[in-house]
C-alpha cells in the first residue's frame, strides 16, 4: 500500500466512483471490499512530489473517458486503466507505465477482475507510454485521447500544465529539460493524428497542435 497522503476534496466522491467502476468490471458474486484498493490508489495519486500527475489529473482523465466511452469496445477496462495509468509515478524514472501496469496485474485479480480484462487494463496502461494505438484499437484510442486532452486547453490552462510539468522535473537542469521536453513534443507532433476517436479529433486536434507548437517555439527561444 502507498503511504498515507492528504485527502483531496473529492476523495469521497472518487472512492465511490472507483467502487462503481470496479464492481462493473468484476465477475462472480463474492469479492473483497473495494475501499482498500480505492484508498491505495488515491494515496498514490496524492503523493507530495506530484505537480501535474495529481488527483486533479485523475479526475480530468476519468471525465474525458466518460465523454468518449461510447467509442470503446470494453468501457470497464478503459475506466480501470484510467485509474492505474499513472498510479506509479516518479519523474526520474522511465519505468512508470510498466510499474503501473504491474500494479494493475497484481491488484485487479485479487479484487475480482477476470484475467482477460486485467490483461487488457495492463496493456492499455503500457500504451500510455507512446499514445500510439494501432488502427482499430478503440479501447486504446479512448484512453490515449483522454490522456492527451490536456494539450488542447486554453492558452492559460496549457501554460499552467506546462509549468506543472516543469515543476515535476525541477531536478533537471534547464538546458537538459528544454532538450528533453522539445523531443517529447516533436514526437507527438510527428504523429499523423494526435487524437484517434472521431470526437477527440474534432474537438482537440487543432488546439493541441497549436499549443504544442507554441511551447516548442518558446523552448527554443
Amino acid at each position: 500500500m502507498a503511504d498515507p497522503a492528504p485527502r483531496h476534496p473529492a476523495h469521497a466522491t472518487l472512492r465511490t466512483r472507483w467502487a462503481v467502476h470496479l464492481n462493473a468490471a468484476r465477475e462472480g458474486a463474492c469479492h473483497p471490499s473495494p475501499w482498500p484498493y480505492a484508498d491505495d490508489l488515491l494515496a498514490r495519486w496524492a503523493e507530495a512530489h506530484r505537480r501535474y500527475h495529481t488527483t486533479d489529473h485523475l479526475i480530468a482523465i476519468l471525465d474525458r473517458v466518460d465523454e468518449l466511452i461510447d467509442h470503446a469496445a470494453d468501457p470497464d477496462a478503459v475506466r480501470l486503466a484510467a485509474w492505474f495509468h499513472d498510479a506509479v509515478y516518479l519523474p526520474d524514472r522511465s519505468t512508470n507505465e510498466e510499474r503501473s501496469a504491474r500494479l494493475a496485474e497484481r491488484a485487479l485479480p485479487e479484487a475480482g477482475v477476470p484475467a482477460s480484462r486485467t490483461a487488457e487494463v495492463a496493456r492499455l496502461v503500457r500504451l500510455t507510454r507512446t499514445h500510439d494505438p494501432a488502427p482499430g484499437d478503440t479501447n486504446g484510442e479512448v484512453l490515449c485521447d483522454a490522456d492527451l486532452s490536456v494539450l488542447a486547453g486554453t492558452p492559460e490552462d496549457y501554460a499552467a500544465y506546462a509549468a506543472a510539468v516543469r515543476e515535476e522535473y525541477a531536478f533537471v537542469p534547464d538546458d537538459a529539460f528544454r532538450e528533453g521536453r522539445s523531443a517529447a513534443l516533436r514526437e507527438l507532433l510527428d504523429l499523423l493524428r494526435l487524437f484517434r476517436t472521431p470526437a477527440g479529433h474534432d474537438r482537440w486536434e487543432e488546439a493541441a497542435r497549436h499549443n504544442m507548437a507554441t511551447e516548442l517555439r518558446l523552448l527554443g527561444a
